[in-house]
């Protein structure tokens, strides 16, 4: 059974911030062989949707109120299913968390991710409508991407 959470950064405990940080290094960093600066001063204003299962995380997302990281917009970022959980259809029920966590602060709100640009086709299944060309963030193409309040 998997144990979903969503914690206001003030509220972390010390472990689950060290979870979600080595997630994250594990993936974005190690696996995709791509050193950036995952620690870019956000973390502190958002909210962190943790899924647990036999209390190991599993899957994580950052969620950016409105006014953050966009003026028009809220966002979901930092998506990540570990090694161990993928092919489960886990991705779907993590973007319907984030989707819902920040529907409940603000119904009206647009949601924007930049997504990388091999997975535009999982956000398109969610509702996500691509809005930019390519582009390249460290060396990865991405493309920006909307969900709008009626979807």
């Amino acid at each position: 059974m998997i144990d979903w959470q969503i914690v206001p950064f003030e509220q972390l405990t010390l472990n689950q911030l060290y979870a979600v940080l080595k997630l994250r290094q594990d993936i974005f960093v190690v696996e995709q062989t791509c050193p950036y600066h995952d620690m870019d001063g956000l973390d502190q204003q958002c909210l962190h949707l943790m899924a647990y299962e036999n209390n190991q995380l599993i899957a994580y997302t950052r969620l950016i109120p409105q006014g953050i990281a966009h003026q028009k917009y809220s966002a979901i970022g930092r998506v990540v299913i570990s090694e161990l959980a993928r092919g489960r259809k886990l991705g779907f029920e993590l973007m319907e968390h984030s989707i819902d966590a920040l529907r409940e602060i603000d119904a009206t709100t647009t949601i924007k991710i930049g997504a990388q640009q091999h997975l535009e086709k999982f956000y398109s299944q969610v509702g996500f409508k691509t809005i930019s060309d390519m582009y390249l963030e460290d060396d990865i193409p991405h493309i920006d991407m909307l969900l709008s309040p009626s979807t």
